[in-house]
C-alpha cells in the first residue's frame, strides 16, 4: 500500500529529511507558520482566536473553546480540542503525531505537547518519528509542563508546574517531578 507522508509520519514511521514527500510536509509546516503569525501578531477577540484557530487545525471548535495567544505549533491539522478547554499563552503544540485533548481541559501557559522525537544514532539523528499524545476529560495540565510523545493523561488528572511526563498518568491523581511521578490521589466526589 503507497501511504503519502503525512500518515507514514502520524502512524510513527521514521521520517528522513531526504523522503521524497518531505517537501509536501514542509509546505504543509510553512502554511501552518503564516496561520500562526496572522494569530500571534495582531489583537483578536475570542471568536477570531477560534476561527483561526480552527483553519489551523482543520477542524471546527466549539463556541466554548478558548485560548489566549501566542501559541506555537509546528503543523496544526493533527490537534483535535474538545468542548470547554481553555488553553493559556504561550504552549507548544509540536502535533504531527496527532494531539487529541478531551473536554473541559485546561492547560496552563507555557505548556509543551511533543509528539516528535529524533532517532538515537547519530546518522539518523535529523529525521524524526511521532507518537500521539492523549489528554482526558477534566485534566489540568500546570505550567510549563512537558508532555512527551506516546502519552496519556488520564481524566481529571492533574500534571504540576513544570513536570515533565514521559509514561501514562492515571486517572484522578496528580503527577509531579522529572520525570513525573504520582505524589496524590484526587478524591472524587459521586
Amino acid at each position: 500500500m503507497n501511504r503519502d507522508i503525512f500518515d507514514r509520519d502520524k502512524n510513527g514511521e521514521t521520517i528522513s529529511l531526504d523522503d521524497p514527500e518531505f517537501p509536501k510536509m514542509a509546505e504543509a509546516i510553512e502554511r501552518a507558520q503564516k496561520r500562526l503569525a496572522r494569530l500571534n501578531h495582531s489583537y483578536h477577540d475570542a471568536p477570531e482566536v477560534r476561527s483561526i484557530f480552527s483553519e489551523l487545525t482543520g477542524a471546527q471548535v466549539h463556541e466554548s473553546f478558548e485560548l489566549l495567544p501566542p501559541f506555537y505549533t509546528d503543523y496544526g491539522q493533527n490537534i483535535r480540542v474538545g468542548k470547554e478547554v481553555f488553553i493559556n499563552q504561550g504552549c507548544t503544540f509540536m502535533d504531527r503525531g496527532g494531539i487529541t485533548i478531551e473536554e473541559k481541559v485546561l492547560i496552563a501557559p507555557k505548556v509543551n505537547l511533543v509528539t516528535i522525537n529524533h532517532p538515537v544514532s547519530p546518522t539518523e539523528r535529523r529525521a524524526t518519528y511521532s507518537k500521539p499524545i492523549l489528554i482526558k476529560k477534566g485534566a489540568w495540565i500546570g505550567i510549563n509542563a512537558t508532555i512527551m510523545p506516546g502519552v496519556t493523561i488520564g481524566e481529571n488528572a492533574i500534571v504540576s508546574a513544570g513536570a515533565v511526563v514521559t509514561k501514562d498518568v492515571e486517572d484522578n491523581v496528580i503527577v509531579a517531578g522529572v520525570p513525573a511521578k504520582v505524589i496524590k490521589q484526587i478524591e472524587v466526589e459521586a
